[in-house]
Parts: C-alpha cells; structure tokens; sequence
C-alpha cells in the first residue's frame, strides 16, 4: 500500500483528509470528477463470466449479429469514401486500405468503440479508466497476402508468458469468410511463452457474418488472412490498453475540444480525458476534464 504522503495543491482545491492511499482515489486529487460505472454495467453478469471463462481458456470470443444489416450499410457508406491509399509495406498489407483516426472523421463507428458487450470485458479485463489505443478501418482487397503473425501488445517490451496490456476488437462490415481475409487466431496462444507460431500449430480464421465481432486479448497470436477471392472484405478494429500505457493513436493530438465533447462519456475518457491515479493523465497538475470546461 503506498500512502499519498505531501501534495501540493492549488488555491482552489481540497482533498478528503480521508483519501490517504491509491485505493481510495476514484478521480482527481480535487475529487471534482469521480470515476463512475462504464456502459458495460447494463450487460447481464452470466453473459460477462461467460465471455470472460472463453477469453482465459482460448484467448478470445466470438459476438455474432451485434450490428444490423443498416448499421453495416451505414458504415460502409460513410468510410467508404476515405479508402485511397494501400499499405506502405507487407505488414500494413500492400492490397490493404487502412483508415487511421476515425474518430476525428465520424461518429458512425462510435458505437463500436464503447459497445457494452467490449466495456463489460474490459471492465473485467484492464485497470480502471483504460484507454483507446487505436480505431481504424481495414479494407482487404482481392489479391492480398496472409499478414504476418502478431501479438497487438507485443511492442510493449515485457517479457511472456504474462497477462495481457492490451485487448482488441474486429468488427466484421462484410462477411468473415475462409478465403477473403478472415482474421486468423491460435486459440490459447495467449497463453504462450517467447516463441511464435510454428506451422504445426493450430490456427483457425474467424469466419463470421457480417454485424458480427471478436475479441481477443493482447497476447493472442493473430493476423489477417490472405484474400483469394473476387471481393473486398471491411473490418472495424477497436483496440485498448491499459491507462499507463502510451497508446497507439495521439487521440489528445488527432481529437479536438469539441470532438471530445460530443462523443460519448466513455469514449472521452478513453481518449485520455482521465487520470489513472493518483496523478497519471494530469493537465498542469489538474484532471483533462477541465480543459472541457473552459470556451
């Protein structure tokens, strides 16, 4: 237990002489904004104990049918647009069009970023207050080769066999199929030491309707499939980390005020609108909330 022993505070602040350690911190020093209940705390808790006993035997779950036909259709239009450029080398997929920072674009993919299903399991997952490290769309076209194996928090330089930093999302926009660039796992590879994958493993594409999505943990071996057929195939990918990790996107950079202001209060406090106490987050000393405040 580490005691909050001296901290300096500006004129305006107090704190409850009765916050003494870490544990009892659940905002900013100045107990302004308190941590409250995620999205994830309307999902029945059979269904999260469930979701969370696959994630430990196999490394990830499958949710099929979570978006409607219109819910796909509706992204597909709105990101559809953006898609230009292919990958700059065979790990971003030389016949693969990639759409960083969707968030600063449209809020059409919000609701995949906070979905309660994914809040509900990193609830259980992550420390409280975890943050969004990516959300981008993956076009796979025709053509395109197997991505090279991976784990997503594998540039995090602690050594396996470990608990996962990191989680991820795929939304399925088109169908997931064998043979266009379903996403490739090795079921309980997230349990493995230093090595990767050799070819007598076992692997499996995550073959899945469209409006569909899997999570796996960030020590899963995964990577995307080739792409043999006549078609594109359109994912969404959410990932998330734990709150003292850097993230993958700059959000606070990349994402402006009034952005952050519109989204979803799960959603801005991914984005780094939070502290992870007693102090990791802070602005000048003060919760990024308040910058919110100010015109």
């Amino acid at each position: 237990m580490i005691a909050l022993r001296t901290v300096q505070m500006k004129p305006d602040e107090h704190v409850d002489e009765s916050v003494t350690t870490l544990e009892d911190l659940r905002g900013d020093l100045a107990l302004r904004y308190k941590r409250t209940a995620t999205g994830g705390a309307s999902v029945d808790p059979a269904i999260v104990e469930s979701d969370m006993a696959a994630l430990d035997r196999d490394g990830y779950v499958i949710w099929e049918n979570l978006l409607s036909a219109e819910d796909c259709r509706q992204i597909r239009d709105v990101v559809w647009p953006w898609l230009g450029h292919t990958g700059r080398n065979s790990f971003e997929g030389r016949r693969t069009q990639r759409i960083y920072s969707v968030l600063s674009r449209t809020r059409v993919c919000d609701g995949l970023a906070d979905h309660p299903r994914v809040l509900a399991v990193l609830d259980r997952l992550l420390m409280p207050n975890y943050l969004l490290s990516a959300l981008q769309a993956i076009n796979i076209q025709p053509g395109e080769a197997a991505q090279l194996a991976h784990h997503d928090d594998g540039f995090y330089p602690v050594p396996r066999p470990r608990e996962p930093l990191a989680a991820a999302t795929i939304w399925a926009i088109d169908d997931f199929t064998a043979d266009n660039g379903a996403t490739v796992l090795y079921p309980g590879s997230h349990r493995w030491g230093k090595r990767r994958p050799r070819p007598d493993d076992p692997s499996m594409p995550v073959v899945m309707p469209a409006g569909s999505c899997v999570f796996f943990v960030g020590t899963l071996w995964h990577g995307g499939g080739g792409n043999t057929t006549s078609r594109d195939r359109l994912a969404v990918t959410a990932q998330y980390c734990e709150p003292w990790l850097r993230p993958m996107e700059a959000y606070t950079l990349s994402i402006s005020r009034d952005i952050a202001r519109e989204v979803s209060d799960d959603i801005r406090r991914m984005l780094g609108y939070s502290i992870h106490p007693p102090f990791v987050g802070a602005v000048d000393g003060l919760h990024p909330l308040r910058l919110l405040d100010e015109p």
